[in-house]
């Protein structure tokens, strides 16, 4: 396979995985808003808090980041993914916010608002 359609191949795997992800974070907060809070909203904060061990394990780049780094030696910051750049470039600080506010938001319901 050549390197063009191998990047192609890790952009594509990369942006799925990060639509789930972006998702459960998006899945997050407006539990968190709304009080709908069931197991799901638990386990959604559980597998985004699993990837964030991964991306900090892995130097706070994604194991697809570091595989598609063999396939080109273009480095703008969504050579790797398909999403805008600015996106890309801000892609922990934005999505970083809003799972932070997220989870506050659920544990601030889960505590101190009844149901």
């Amino acid at each position: 396979m050549n390197a063009e359609r191998s990047l192609f191949i890790v952009r594509a795997v990369h942006t799925a995985i990060w639509a789930f992800f972006a998702g459960l974070i998006f899945y997050i907060l407006i539990a968190g808003i709304t009080g709908a809070l069931t197991p799901a909203v638990y386990v959604s904060i559980a597998l985004v808090a699993v990837e964030s061990l991964v991306l900090m394990l892995f130097g706070w780049r994604c194991p697809l980041t570091i595989i598609a780094y063999r396939y080109t030696e273009d480095r703008a910051s969504n050579f790797d993914i398909f999403l805008p750049a600015w996106l890309a470039r801000h892609n922990k600080t934005v999505f970083g916010l809003l799972y932070a506010s997220g989870v506050a938001l659920v544990v601030y319901r889960a505590l101190f608002v009844a149901p």
